[in-house]
């Protein structure tokens, strides 16, 4: 299992983020960017961050059970928002996926993602314990 952690020399982080994680023994897998996006393909929550960030998660955690992984695996998150005013309510809902120690984390604000009505974007690397991950 990743370990995320803060050393007493930086900063300590304000959210729901380590300043470093070590990568747990296991198969690493990149998660490439989710969306506010349902199985069928319709967007979720327009206009609502709560509602996409939450959407964008449990894309996450569905790509991650399907190889045996957990949201506790994820040792690093890249999250981009469409507006960083929005920043207080994603770590309100990240608050409900992850447990500390809390995965690395870097967070940009960009002028736009794929299609406008979209508001957020993560993607992740997990470490998958051996035991869990199935082989290829």
């Amino acid at each position: 299992m990743p370990q995320g952690f803060n050393p007493p020399h930086v900063v300590q982080p304000f959210g729901i983020f380590s300043s470093a994680a070590w990568q747990g023994e296991g198969r690493i897998l990149h998660l490439s960017g989710q969306v506010a996006q349902a199985a069928d393909g319709s967007t979720v929550g327009i206009g609502d961050i709560e509602a996409q960030t939450r959407q964008v998660l449990d894309n996450l955690q569905q790509v991650l059970a399907s190889v045996g992984g957990h949201m506790d695996d994820i040792v690093k998150v890249t999250v981009f928002v469409a507006d960083m005013a929005h920043l207080e309510k994603v770590h309100q809902v990240r608050a409900e996926y992850f447990t500390p120690p809390y995965p690395a984390s870097t967070l940009v604000e960009i002028s736009r993602l794929v299609k406008t009505e979209y508001l957020i974007e993560i993607d992740a690397v997990a470490s998958i314990p051996f035991e869990r991950a199935p082989t290829p």
